[in-house]
């Protein structure tokens, strides 16, 4: 006796079908791959940033003078990498503290990848 359609098995469509499934859920997995080691990378560039920025912070509020009125740029290197800073100092209301912004960038950028700003006593 011959098997009934039902218990034959699966069509060609409908394999078919389920491959595309497959497929789309595929694609999905390996975008969301691609997303996190992107976002990886971002954070690894923010995190380096930090440190330079860390770095100049401690130098400008904790130096015996206060760093000059103005702005002053320069680079430092840290995991083998260049990084591009800018420091602002300017006064404040109060004329015994000032105000001191600090950005770091990538050379590869023109977007800060860190930025801070501290107060500092002006003597």
């Amino acid at each position: 006796m011959p098997p009934k359609r039902s218990e034959a098995g699966f069509t060609l469509i409908e394999l078919l079908v389920a491959l595309a499934i497959f497929s789309l859920a595929v694609l999905a997995l390996l975008n969301l791959a691609g997303e996190n080691t992107r976002a990886g990378g971002r954070l690894q560039d923010r995190i380096l940033a930090e440190v330079v920025l860390d770095n100049r912070a401690i130098e400008a509020v904790t130096s015996v003078m206060p760093p000059a009125l103005g702005r002053v740029s320069g680079a430092e290197r840290v995991a083998g990498r260049p990084w591009l800073w800018t420091r602002q100092v300017s006064r404040t209301d109060d004329p015994s503290i000032l105000r001191v912004d600090i950005a770091v960038m990538s050379p590869n950028s023109r977007q800060p990848a860190a930025a801070a700003t501290v107060f500092r006593a002006a003597r």
